[in-house]
């Protein structure tokens, strides 16, 4: 008979009670009280996943090789007390737009780019 590590620590993690709990505890290499699967975080939700997205793996040759000036690469930063960067690269050249963004909403990063870009 063949009994998966899976199945071993929902026993301990599940059954166990009070002083066996701690008891339990103690012998495991990460010593949590408390277990989650992969399924439990964030990464396996599909959320912040865009919809849609092109892999960057899949754009044109011409934009690749920076043969072509005109081909911009964007990216947002996210920093502390909800401060926003919007950077804009200019892959040819390398030139680089900063736009200060008063949120990461939609609406209102496409408006500061537009309006910097204009």
């Amino acid at each position: 008979m063949h009994i998966s590590h899976e199945t071993i620590y929902k026993s301990l993690y599940v059954q166990a009670r009070g002083v066996l709990k701690r008891e339990l505890i103690e012998h495991l290499r990460s010593r949590r009280s408390v277990r989650h699967g992969r399924t439990a975080t964030d990464k396996y939700q599909g959320r912040g996943q865009i919809v849609d997205a092109v892999s960057i793996s899949e754009r044109p040759a011409e934009v690749a090789d920076r043969a072509i000036p005109g081909h911009w690469e964007g990216d947002l930063l996210a920093g502390t007390r909800d401060t926003h960067i919007a950077t804009l690269v200019e892959r040819r050249s390398r030139y680089v737009l900063l736009i200060k963004v008063p949120n990461k909403e939609t609406a209102n990063v496409t408006k500061a780019l537009s309006k910097a870009i204009k």
